[in-house]
């Protein structure tokens, strides 16, 4: 399970450490692919499979499906974090999210999400405010 938060920092080769937290859950490898809202998302190996084959079957329901698995899988990059924790993020993804230098590593329970330090609070912002609100939210918490 993948909770919190972190902030970190690419390297100058496009590499971010993982939280400690979360690296045993993905040192058997993980997949790194665009995300929902300009954010990338980060899958232990198994839990990809899962929502590849999803995915895969809602893919044949429409042009606008199958549009956007292509561009998940095609974009998608199978990664295992070395001795320090560090992934590489390819340069495709990167670009992406927007990812600038500091970033945040934010757990979405059966997956990590990827986001711009400046983007990340943005989001974090509207979500703080949504729960304060409570609006539209009966059913959801």
């Amino acid at each position: 399970m993948f909770l919190g938060e972190a902030q970190h920092s690419l390297d100058v080769k496009g590499r971010v450490i993982l939280p400690a937290d979360y690296r045993d859950q993905l040192a058997r490898g993980a997949v790194v692919s665009k995300g929902l809202d300009g954010c990338l998302w980060v899958y232990p190996r198994e839990e990809f499979e899962q929502m590849a084959a999803e995915l895969h079957e809602k893919a044949k329901r429409g042009e606008r499906e199958r549009v956007a698995a292509r561009a998940l899988f095609g974009g998608a990059k199978e990664v295992v974090p070395d001795k320090q924790g560090r992934v590489a993020i390819p340069q495709a993804l990167r670009e992406y999210a927007e990812l600038e230098r500091d970033v945040f590593i934010v757990g979405q329970f059966s997956h990590l999400e990827i986001w711009d330090a400046g983007r990340w609070r943005e989001q974090e912002e509207k979500g703080a405010a949504a729960i304060r609100a409570g609006e539209g939210l009966d059913d959801f918490m």
